[in-house]
């Protein structure tokens, strides 16, 4: 038996790259998959086909299960939907992969607030949605006395942990959807339900342009380190049973390598009985910084 035999899975934005690859890895491991995509480029505008469906006649021909759903997960109608059409296919939910995300990059003093508020909508607002609705679902049969093992796996990026020059509201969405993912995994966890979150490197339509050279294929013959199916196996892991006991947490995976991320946590503190003048905190803190931890660069910082 796979890993994930029986599990009912979603994935957004599996029609191409990462969410693809995740599709795949867990029809391979006995799920059944639901492959959402709404077929849009790069920018978020409407494409001119259906990966969805072929992600899903590629699933059934490999002798799995998938069904396909083109609906907009950013919207509450398309995010019910999303979770409505998993139970009414399969006859449950078990794991739900947030995956779906595009690109509108400049730098700040370029970015108009429309581009800001798109990569927020899909990005942070298309975690919320399909989390909120599959999360309800999980509530409602744990209140129902019907156990639930049920895993959320979310998509935060490098840029979320560090920030990416070029990348504000990229970075800044992906970073909210880390505070998410705690805020979730708290929440949730009376319910059944473990939530995590990954931060992938992998050659995808959203990075190899924007990081041509480190997305560039091997030679032939050697590891393929940015080929995205070098991180599904985490993911279908923490979507598994087998993940028992583990939420809240972040992981980087790239390559051969995971790693296990520590957040914020207090440095070095300097405390007093009574208000510092501007002064005083500003010596203070200067005696801090001298003793704290260098942070790590930006990405694409000179």
């Amino acid at each position: 038996m796979g890993l994930a035999e029986g599990r009912v899975v979603i994935v957004t934005g599996a029609g191409r790259g990462l969410g693809r690859a995740h599709a795949l890895a867990f029809a391979a491991e006995g799920a059944k998959v639901v492959v959402n995509d709404l077929g849009v480029g790069l920018d978020g505008l409407p494409g001119p086909d259906g990966p969805a469906a072929r992600v899903v006649e590629e699933i059934r021909a490999l002798g799995g299960e998938a069904l396909a759903h083109g609906g907009d997960i950013a919207t509450a109608r398309g995010a019910a939907s999303l979770v409505a059409d998993a139970v009414a296919g399969f006859g449950r939910l078990d794991t739900l992969v947030n995956n779906a995300g595009f690109l509108r990059d400049r730098m700040l003093v370029n970015l108009d607030e429309d581009d800001w508020d798109a990569v927020m909508r899909v990005h942070l607002k298309g975690h919320f949605l399909p989390l909120k609705h599959a999360a309800a679902h999980w509530r409602a049969q744990a209140k129902a006395g019907r156990p639930v093992a049920a895993r959320v796996v979310n998509t935060s990026s490098g840029a979320g942990l560090l920030g990416s020059v070029g990348q504000g509201n990229y970075s800044a969405a992906k970073a909210g959807i880390l505070g998410l993912t705690l805020v979730a995994a708290e929440e949730m966890g009376r319910y059944g339900v473990q939530v995590n979150a990954i931060a992938p490197a992998a050659r995808t339509r959203m990075t190899e342009e924007t990081f041509a050279r480190t997305m560039a294929a091997p030679a032939p013959g050697e590891f393929d380190a940015m080929a995205p199916e070098n991180v599904s196996p985490l993911v279908v892991w923490l979507g598994s049973d087998a993940s028992a006991g583990v939420s809240g947490r972040v992981f980087e995976a790239e390559g051969g390598r995971i790693t296990v991320m520590e957040g914020w946590r207090p440095g070095p503190t300097a405390e007093r009985g009574e208000r510092w003048t501007p002064a005083e905190a500003g010596e203070a803190a200067t005696k801090l910084l001298a003793a704290a931890e260098a942070p790590q660069p930006v990405y694409g910082a000179r």
